[in-house]
């Protein structure tokens, strides 16, 4: 299995032993070792990913990195956050999808409105299995945990991911600054219940609902 590690809060580090990962395409940086490269179509497998991402956006273009020795992965100097998985589902905005363990399953879900957050339709970016991913951040991610009578609300351009046993809530008409008397237009939150945790980062994206 491939080993993650970070080189700095900058640079994903794997090893491979003839083991394979999935990574964000034109991520490679340098390599040690001998490596040979495929590029793939990502954001989710089979027809019906083919199918979804054509409907919602929800997409990615990816690429197989194989072989044995070292690959060392990094775009736009965003910081790396790794997730370890053991059978449950991520949930991740594909845009902040950097690499995963070859092993896990990349698919698309319905997620609700909440996909409006960057004009992707109603989908998101799954990530299945036992492994490891790496997620990327505009600054250093925060790990929030939600927990049975505890919600929390998400400014969704600064959601990046979640896991665990959620569910989210749209929002509309309210956001951070329409709150403090800030905002303009339409805008929205997402609230999440149950237990699990969510991945948010200290920038916010563009969104299509208003400023947030």
């Amino acid at each position: 299995m491939p080993q993650f590690r970070l080189h700095s809060a900058k640079v994903l580090a794997v090893s491979m032993s003839g083991d394979a990962v999935k990574a964000k395409n034109g991520s490679m940086v340098a390599y040690e070792g001998e490596m040979a490269f495929k590029k793939m179509s990502g954001g989710g497998e089979g027809l019906r990913g083919m199918v979804t991402r054509r409907l919602t956006g929800e997409q990615m273009t990816v690429m197989e990195v194989k072989g044995h020795g070292t690959c060392y992965f990094a775009d736009r100097a965003s910081d790396i956050n790794l997730v370890q998985l053991t059978g449950e589902t991520l949930h991740v905005e594909a845009s902040n999808l950097l690499c995963t363990d070859s092993g896990l399953r990349t698919g698309t879900t319905f997620t609700g409105l909440r996909g409006a957050s960057q004009g992707n339709g109603l989908f998101t970016t799954t990530v299945e299995g036992t492994g490891q991913a790496a997620l990327m951040s505009d600054g250093p991610a925060v790990v929030l945990r939600v927990g049975p009578g505890m919600p929390l609300q998400v400014d969704p351009g600064a959601y990046i991911a979640h896991q665990g046993n959620l569910q989210q809530h749209f929002q509309s008409g309210v956001n951070f600054r329409t709150i403090m008397g800030e905002g303009s237009g339409e805008s929205f939150q997402i609230r999440f219940e149950g237990d699990g945790l969510v991945y948010v980062q200290p920038s916010e994206r563009n969104t299509v609902g208003g400023e947030v």
